[in-house]
């Protein structure tokens, strides 16, 4: 049986549901319709349009001590706000730590910008 985002988010403290919920809804009303696919064993979501690396634009990564928003292609997208962490040359993400980090305008503009650059991408 597959996991729901609720199930999985059961496992992990209040503190890191509390910041997943919220970076959650964020992201589908950014991404309106997305698909959401679970990694239960690596703690990952990923969120895009279609399969594969290809149709990823980003990723909620899950501890158990925080919450990451990993954005597919991140390395090569502007970061005005020096949002982006990490040294990958493709993925990069942002540590979410508390729920202001999410209501704020930066993450939200950061989204845009991820999905904009995957529309380019695939046309």
């Amino acid at each position: 049986m597959t996991m729901t985002f609720e199930q999985l988010l059961g496992t992990y403290p209040t503190d890191v549901q509390a910041l997943a919920f919220s970076a959650r809804k964020l992201i589908l009303d950014i991404l309106p319709k997305s698909d959401e696919n679970l990694d239960e064993s690596a703690g990952v979501v990923g969120y895009g349009y279609g399969s594969g690396y290809k149709g990823l634009i980003c990723t909620l990564i899950l501890s158990k001590s925080g919450v990451k928003l990993g954005i597919a292609h991140g390395a090569s997208l502007p970061d005005p706000n020096g949002l982006l962490e990490g040294s990958g040359k493709v993925h990069r993400y942002v540590q979410l730590r508390t729920p202001s980090d999410i209501r704020g305008p930066r993450v939200r503009r950061l989204l845009k910008v991820a999905r904009a650059a995957w529309q380019e991408r695939v046309g």
